[in-house]
């Protein structure tokens, strides 16, 4: 017996194969599912084994050419299991019933295009670049032989959260954890600390501490005093690098210390230069960059990229509520393999803030829709 394998995105399409190369008189004997991985692309596939009798050799002693009753019979069985599983019963069809299946199919291919067309408009709508939508339209594209129009945006937003890397807020307790919050002028940096500060305190039980080296915006300090003194958490300000390591030690007891950096534009260099002296001064366990949700993507794409020297690990999103799309979140996290921590969506302490998962935000970025 001649036995091959057949790979193809459906059963129909492996079938086909097998009888184009072996013949009608083929029989299926085993079949599996190959699973995609989506971090790359790879769709599930269907692989079939199948084999048929070779032709004798000679036709001298007829006896080779006859098959034994319960050889038959096997073979009856496999091929009606065969026609069971993967064949449409045969059925014959007027011209007019013909005419209605062929278009009832075609109807089919149209309707699934134009969802993946419609879902096309809806990702370029919501600013998603060019690349990513790309790269998400080709894999729907190719779904076509396991997944159907009404189940697409389903797959497209599993496909969507697969891609979205996120980060949740962990502190060890077992030493003080120090955590500085990076970013641009503007962006919200000041309340967003104040905001994690009183989680920490009040829902995880830590003890907590604020040092502030932004000493350059005007009413900073004074924002940042009044907030530690209405919640009780202690705080101190460093003027100079050189300090930061005596507040520290000053703050050896807590579980956990903030600190607020001095907004700066990522074109200067030298600014940045000098907020990176004061984390190495601190020598922090953890540094999150700060961006605004209303920013494009374009200066985004830019910020992430000139604050990389100071070794952010992972990105908050603020001012989600006053944003139009969030197309560039997912940009930005895509591009820059940045996972997202948190999400803020107003100026309460410490409510708006948004502890976020992959599916979370591929369905804020799909739909366009925040829920406070």
């Amino acid at each position: 017996m001649q036995i091959k394998k057949y790979i193809a995105p459906s059963l129909k399409e492996a079938t086909q194969q097998m009888k184009l190369e072996l013949g009608v008189d083929a029989i299926i004997l085993g079949t599996r599912i190959i699973e995609g991985d989506k971090r790359f692309n790879l769709k599930k596939m269907y692989e079939i084994t199948a084999g048929i009798d070779q032709p004798a050799k000679s036709n001298v002693d007829n006896r080779s050419e006859q098959k034994t009753p319960s050889a038959e019979n096997y073979k009856s069985e496999i091929e009606a299991l065969t026609r069971k599983i993967f064949q449409k019963p045969e059925v014959p069809l007027e011209q007019g019933e013909r005419k209605n299946k062929n278009y009832r199919a075609a109807s089919s291919v149209k309707t699934f295009e134009r969802e993946i067309t419609e879902i096309a408009e809806t990702l370029q709508l919501h600013e998603i670049q060019k690349n990513i939508s790309n790269t998400l339209i080709k894999h729907l594209s190719n779904s076509s032989g396991f997944v159907d129009e009404s189940g697409l945006e389903n797959y497209l937003l599993s496909t969507m959260a697969s891609m979205i890397p996120t980060t949740s807020f962990k502190v060890n307790k077992k030493k003080t954890h120090k955590i500085a919050l990076v970013g641009p002028t503007g962006v919200g940096k000041t309340t967003c600390i104040a905001k994690l500060a009183v989680i920490s305190k009040i829902i995880h039980k830590l003890n907590v501490g604020l040092i502030s080296i932004d000493t350059y915006r005007l009413g900073a300090i004074d924002q940042l005093r009044i907030f530690s003194e209405i919640s009780d958490i202690e705080m101190a300000v460093a003027y100079e690098p050189e300090e930061i390591p005596k507040l520290i030690k000053k703050f050896k007891n807590k579980d956990l210390i903030f600190i607020d950096t001095v907004g700066r534009s990522q074109n200067s260099k030298k600014n940045l230069e000098a907020i990176k002296a004061h984390l190495e001064a601190a020598q922090v366990d953890e540094t999150v960059l700060v961006v605004s949700a209303t920013s494009s993507t374009r200066t985004l794409n830019d910020v992430a990229e000139k604050f990389k020297d100071l070794k952010y690990s992972s990105v908050i999103f603020s001012k989600v509520d006053e944003a139009v799309s969030y197309g560039n979140i997912m940009n930005l996290a895509v591009t820059h393999n940045v996972p997202v921590m948190f999400l803020t969506n107003g100026q309460v302490i410490p409510d708006d803030i948004v502890s976020v998962t992959p599916a979370f935000l591929a369905n804020l970025v799909y739909t366009g829709k925040l829920y406070k």
